[in-house]
């Protein structure tokens, strides 16, 4: 059978996109399909796999896989990818509200090819959690922004070995059974910040994780190292801006902004 995509690229995170209203491929291959469809050696390639879905009650719905198979309830910068999906196929205006697995969230495409995600409000704040790994010990936070992050200041961060310290976090007893996503921060000049993240469900680091910039951006301002709104520079060099409202740490009204490119389209045999 062949089926029509579309890959698309979100600050440097990739994706392959596929419209199943019509439930041409059924949720049980879901699993199998992102593994053999994110494969970079052997098919299209990418860091997940995104159905666009019907909604009963919200312009749609919106299915994660990541890159191994595995399931995610939310994605950032896969939110911001399926948004601006969407839209090109004219399933609604550049103003949208859909379903994914962790919640209902908003989107708006705006101009020059930004796409603007209002997240739900983060939870499950843990802060100044100590922990030591290959005899390295890291202060550490932890924050659910749709998915498990935890989130680890450094001084540089391109010195950071990111895969080994990552991976070891990724598995660490005190994010059992689930895991977590592993983001290693640098705070620049000017408001900003600089982000490197392990994503599991990738294993690996990937070029931007929107969920995990969106993390480090909550706990920047958290910790009183930044303001609302901040802006962070991703591994793969693109811009994003995290904004929230704050009260006595109580975050609410967080907006995720930045670039998503459609790369290209073709149709793939499966």
């Amino acid at each position: 059978m062949n089926i029509n995509f579309s890959k698309l690229t979100a600050a440097g995170n990739d994706f392959i996109l596929i419209d199943n209203r019509e439930n041409i491929i059924q949720e049980k291959n879901y699993q199998c399909l992102a593994k053999k469809l994110c494969n970079r050696k052997y098919s299209i390639g990418g860091d997940g796999l995104i159905f666009l879905e019907r909604s009963a009650f919200k312009d749609f719905k919106m299915k994660y896989f990541n890159s191994d198979g595995s399931h995610a309830s939310m994605c950032g910068n896969g939110g911001r990818s399926v948004a601006k999906f969407a839209c090109d196929l004219g399933v609604t205006g550049s103003k949208m509200v859909f379903e994914t697995d962790a919640g209902v969230i908003s989107a708006e495409i705006l101009p020059k090819n930004r796409v603007r995600l209002d997240l739900y409000d983060p939870k499950n704040l843990k802060q100044n959690i100590k922990i030591d790994v290959s005899g390295k010990k890291f202060d550490a936070d932890f924050i659910d922004t749709g998915v498990p992050h935890v989130v680890i200041f450094v001084g540089n961060v391109e010195k950071m070995d990111v895969f080994k310290y990552g991976r070891e976090i990724r598995y660490h007893k005190t994010f059992m059974p689930d895991g977590t996503n592993v983001n290693f921060v640098e705070v620049a000049k000017n408001n900003t910040l600089f982000v490197r993240t392990y994503e599991r469900g990738v294993e690996g680091e990937t070029l931007a994780c929107g969920t995990g910039i969106t993390a480090s951006g909550i706990i920047s301002v958290l910790k009183g190292f930044r303001k609302s709104p901040v802006s962070i520079v991703a591994r793969g060099g693109d811009k994003l801006s995290v904004s929230f409202k704050n009260l006595n740490n109580k975050v609410s009204n967080v907006i995720l902004e930045g670039h998503v490119l459609i790369a290209f389209k073709g149709v793939v045999e499966i």
